[in-house]
């Protein structure tokens, strides 16, 4: 079974039940030791980048925006280490549309919507994402650089995932240190159907929706 563990902001890491690990967004927290198959960067902002931060297998690969986002109008599914990946759309007034992602992630017999950084969006309003039956779904509720929790869960709803999960609730600005990366106020406040709150170092096991 796979698992993922919540590193905090918006970073988190997949250990697949293969062994193979992937990590998202890499910058927060700890749990860098895993040597990397595949790393997955959303976007290119400071805070999602940090893809040197653990050590890298032999073909370890680097996915971002831009391998599944080539073009305004195109997004791609690729694959990798057993894992598909699926570009969608991502954006706010501080992310540009054509330099972000979410990613739909494939493993395991699980489906997990990792948003990246975004308020709603057309994939969200049009129902594209909830056709694809979403296991897990990881989205922001800073209000600052993202969306708030009040946006955020008329997302969940427009998503229908079985989980939501609430991640990147603080704007990491100075003077923000890193044991002020979770809120949980705003963790708490988020309504979504199956809401997990998962805290900076807790893992979870993903489990298939049945």
């Amino acid at each position: 079974m796979a698992t993922m563990l919540y590193q905090g902001h918006g970073s988190y890491r997949f250990v697949l039940s293969d062994g193979t690990v992937v990590y998202l967004d890499p910058f927060a927290g700890e749990g860098y030791d895993l040597p990397a198959d595949l790393i997955l960067v959303t976007h290119e902002h400071f805070d999602h980048t940090e893809v040197d931060k653990m050590p890298h297998k032999e073909g370890c690969e680097i996915i971002r925006a831009a391998d599944t986002h080539p073009s305004p109008a195109e997004y791609k599914t690729l694959s990798s280490h057993g894992v598909r990946i699926t570009g969608v759309e991502a954006c706010n007034k501080n992310h540009p549309i054509n330099e972000c992602v979410g990613f739909v992630l494939e493993f395991d017999g699980v489906t997990f919507y990792a948003s990246g950084d975004t308020s709603m969006t057309e994939d969200m309003k049009s129902g594209k994402l909830a056709a694809l039956g979403i296991d897990y779904a990881a989205l922001p509720g800073d209000g600052y650089f993202n969306m708030d929790v009040k946006e955020a869960s008329e997302c969940a709803k427009l998503i229908s995932a079985t989980h939501t999960i609430p991640v990147h609730l603080v704007p990491v600005n100075p003077p923000v240190t890193p044991d002020q990366w979770f809120d949980e106020e705003k963790a708490e406040k988020l309504v979504a159907k199956g809401k997990i709150i998962l805290h900076p170092g807790e893992e979870l096991e993903l489990k298939p929706t049945v």
